[in-house]
């Protein structure tokens, strides 16, 4: 792993996750309640009738990965902290492509309902090696959480939603909803959100 992306052993930095109380579902899908606006990165358009699959969705072949849509909006959302350089990452200790080491399993890990995860630190510009330092240069999901220092944003990019969501100040969230290359659409986290069956 390189020396700019670390395991953290102290999860402390998380407890502002573990301890909100946002609405489970709601955490996982948005990070916790209190930021100005929220917004939903749409890795793959909305479902367009009820009880559709995800598989029946027609993109091309050209499609960007989950992964590069990701690190574009955080690299975006970098110009809307005074802390890029201190981040932290979740990874969900189910993520099949990205084996966490012994230690790392063995915690402590950073534990909401429903979810474990392994928590690193380091700068957003270490998301450019994502896929080298956790999937050994295979393609990789995108962080479960990303939220720099000054939390003036949070990123969460759970296991199930055909999206991310996203809380941040009303210029942030402008600025994803504005990105020629994003399909990010404003959203209510209170709100039930598009899912694919």
């Amino acid at each position: 792993m390189a020396v700019r992306l670390a395991f953290c052993p102290d999860t402390g930095a998380a407890d502002w996750l573990v301890r909100s109380r946002t609405p489970d579902f709601q955490l996982m899908t948005f990070g916790p309640a209190g930021f100005d606006a929220y917004a939903r990165l749409r890795f793959i358009p909305d479902p367009v009738r009820a009880g559709q699959d995800e598989g029946d969705v027609d993109v091309s072949a050209n499609h960007p990965s989950d992964l590069a849509q990701a690190r574009h909006a955080l690299n975006l959302l970098g110009r809307f902290t005074s802390t890029p350089e201190d981040c932290y990452f979740c990874v969900w200790e189910g993520y099949s492509d990205i084996p966490l080491p012994p230690q790392v399993q063995r915690g402590p890990l950073v534990e909401i309902p429903h979810r474990r995860f392994a928590l690193l630190r380091g700068p957003l510009a270490a998301l450019d090696d994502w896929e080298a330092d956790l999937g050994g240069g295979h393609p990789v999901a995108p962080p479960a959480f990303a939220w720099p220092a000054d939390r003036r944003w949070c990123f969460a990019s759970d296991v199930d939603p055909h999206w991310a969501g996203i809380g941040a100040g009303r210029d942030a969230v402008g600025a994803l909803v504005g990105d020629p290359e994003l399909d990010v659409v404003p959203a209510d986290p209170a709100e039930e959100q598009p899912w694919y069956r």
